[in-house]
């Protein structure tokens, strides 16, 4: 697991709506609990709504790294349509699609530039949210942001998944793999805890089109290699 994590969190209600249930002391004890278990440090920073971008993550990472000597192993953006770009001025006349785009862009960046992984969410268009098959063309406001994206998965649930406590996953970009393999499965989802776990391999026999059990064919290494090139002409 990453021992160092760093989320930019925009609104943490449902967070704040479960600690308000339980008290202190028992708060505490959870706490002290997941602490004896990991070893690894976790910085929580707030911005107001579109407020913050990458310029401002850039100099949180510097601040960290000089006064408490933290350097992250990865990112987590909530969510990347409501930063603001670095390269746009607020209020500057723009369309969706140029704006999210930068904003996407300049975060990719600064992903570059400090060598750590930055994973954000956006939402789906009004006709991806009911499609129990979403595609890249269902990205909401801008296409922009797939396009700059090097990883993009979809989390689609119905009534039968959630009678089965599970939610799927279909990856739809992959520049670091080849997308179609494991391209659908399920996991484990426990919505109390928000917590999700790996479901067993049984539940994963009945996802169509899932590219698990079809690996890849490699034609080339079949082909006969020439040795003689007299024949070509030119």
């Amino acid at each position: 697991m990453f021992e160092n994590l760093v989320i930019s969190g925009i609104y943490k209600e449902q967070y704040q709506q479960s600690l308000n249930i339980i008290d202190k002391a028992s708060f505490d004890k959870k706490v002290a609990k997941v602490k004896g278990k990991t070893a690894g440090k976790i910085v929580i920073k707030e911005y107001p709504t579109s407020s913050a971008g990458s310029a401002n993550f850039r100099h949180l990472l510097q601040e960290l790294k000089l006064k408490k000597n933290f350097i992250p192993d990865i990112i987590y953006i909530d969510y990347l349509n409501i930063c603001c770009s670095s390269r746009i001025k607020p209020g500057a006349n723009v369309n969706s699609y140029s704006y999210i785009k930068s904003i996407a862009e300049e975060l990719r960046g600064l992903a570059v530039e400090t060598d750590v992984p930055i994973v954000s969410a956006t939402q789906t268009t009004r006709s991806g949210y009911s499609n129990s098959d979403v595609e890249l063309t269902d990205t909401s406001e801008s296409f922009g942001l797939p396009a700059t994206a090097d990883f993009m998965f979809a989390l689609i649930t119905n009534e039968e998944l959630e009678g089965l406590n599970q939610i799927l996953v279909k990856q739809l970009k992959n520049r670091y793999a080849d997308p179609s393999a494991n391209k659908r499965f399920v996991l484990g989802v426990d919505r109390a805890k928000m917590r999700l776990y790996d479901a067993e391999q049984s539940a994963q026999g009945d996802i169509t089109d899932s590219g698990q059990n079809t690996p890849p064919v490699n034609t080339f290494g079949n082909r006969e290699r020439r040795k003689d090139f007299g024949g070509l002409k030119v």
